[in-house]
């Protein structure tokens, strides 16, 4: 435990320096010599091979194919949550400005022309299932700026934030695509332009249709949560598991994700008081603990595999305790994994790196895959510590 305040100061320094601002693993298509060749950039093969020798790279080129920093809106949204965090253990006027500020620049970079605010990437994403054009909205990114706007009204209580989350929910009722079960329940879309089921980001929906209801008390929310969380729990695997999604290339078993998913229900639960799904979390929680772990703190990427270890894994894993209330009976666990990734992925400059690999290590400071996410853990964790 000793030494997180100093590694969260280094970590806080470094990104307020950066002014929230840097790269992405997917930005890839952000440069501007693949836009300037246009029997390239506009062919799916090629866009999914650049974004992948970007993300795997462990050389940075983003300088010199044109790749500049940026601000990404999720990204903000995870810095202004943790901020939030931050101003309820100790209400600096400097961590207010920082809110305010943040959420202001979160608010101007909306994406237009849908029935709610909504949020996406500040680039081109080309996946294997679909591509998404620079702001076409993610029920993922909406879902975390809308609880980080949430946080924001209740320290601030500027009516502007309240009004915006709320409205998010018609984003996500009205705008993202739904692929039902026999049972009518039914797996909201990853964004408005595709219909794939994605596990954890329809669970996000759900998270905030819930998150929503506390304010406005509409019953249609938490019942069309609900279709979404039973959908998501009639594909738990016998052993607490659950895989990616159900396409055939979407059924490895992760850390960071099964976290999202128990986090999810976790909320519905308790917003709700339904707890027709308790059984589901125990198990998940059960094999996402059992599972991904090592006695000696690394945090594992897949079921059946330590590597890549990606920074994302144990911000996750503090994140899903604190929001589960079980930070405490785990703090051992917790600590473990914190000083591990510590001393093991944090610079000397303060950022962490994206990934530790068998034969290479990825040390370029992206902000919101990395940097924004252990921001986010070291926030819940101060929250909840004495520390």
């Amino acid at each position: 435990m000793k030494g997180f305040q100093k590694s969260f100061s280094k970590l806080k320094t470094y990104c307020e320096q950066e002014d929230f601002k840097g790269w992405d693993p997917y930005d890839g298509l952000n440069s501007t010599l693949f836009k300037s060749l246009p029997f390239i950039s506009k062919n799916r093969f090629f866009k999914l091979a650049w974004i992948q020798l970007f993300k795997r790279n462990p050389i940075n080129l983003r300088k010199l194919v044109g790749v500049k920093k940026g601000y990404n809106s999720k990204g903000l949204g995870l810095f202004v949550i943790g901020y939030c965090n931050l101003y309820k253990k100790d209400p600096q006027q400097q961590y207010l400005d920082t809110i305010v500020r943040l959420s202001d620049r979160m608010l101007s970079l909306q994406s237009s022309g849908y029935s709610g605010a909504c949020w996406g990437y500040n680039f081109d994403w080309q996946a294997r299932a679909f591509f998404q054009p620079r702001g076409t909205p993610t029920v993922v990114a909406t879902t975390f700026n809308t609880e980080a706007l949430l946080e924001a009204y209740k320290i601030t209580k500027n009516q502007q934030y309240l009004d915006t989350a709320i409205s998010a929910a018609q984003f996500v009722l009205k705008d993202l695509n739904r692929t039902y079960d026999s049972k009518e329940n039914f797996s909201f879309s990853y964004s408005p332009i595709d219909k794939t089921q994605v596990f954890n980001a329809s669970l996000l929906g759900a998270k905030l249709l819930s998150l929503v209801y506390e304010y406005t008390r509409d019953a249609n929310l938490l019942s069309e949560a609900k279709k979404a969380v039973q959908y998501v729990c009639d594909f738990q695997q016998e052993n607490g598991a659950w895989a990616y999604g159900t396409l055939p290339f979407h059924q490895w078993v992760d850390n960071f994700h099964t976290g999202y998913n128990l986090e999810c229900i976790y909320t519905y639960e308790k917003i709700s008081g339904d707890n027709a799904y308790s059984e589901h979390i125990k198990k998940g929680k059960d094999y996402y603990l059992n599972t991904f772990f090592t006695s000696e703190g690394i945090a594992k990427y897949y079921n059946n595999s330590v590597y890549p270890i990606d920074i994302h894994a144990p911000a996750q894993l503090i994140v899903t305790l604190q929001k589960l209330n079980i930070l405490e009976e785990h703090q051992d666990l917790a600590n473990r994994v914190l000083s591990w990734t510590i001393d093991n992925m944090q610079s000397k400059k303060g950022f962490f790196q994206y990934q530790k690999n068998k034969y290479f290590n990825s040390n370029i400071p992206y902000i919101r895959w990395a940097q924004a996410w252990m921001f986010y853990a070291f926030s819940y964790y101060f929250l909840e510590t004495n520390e």
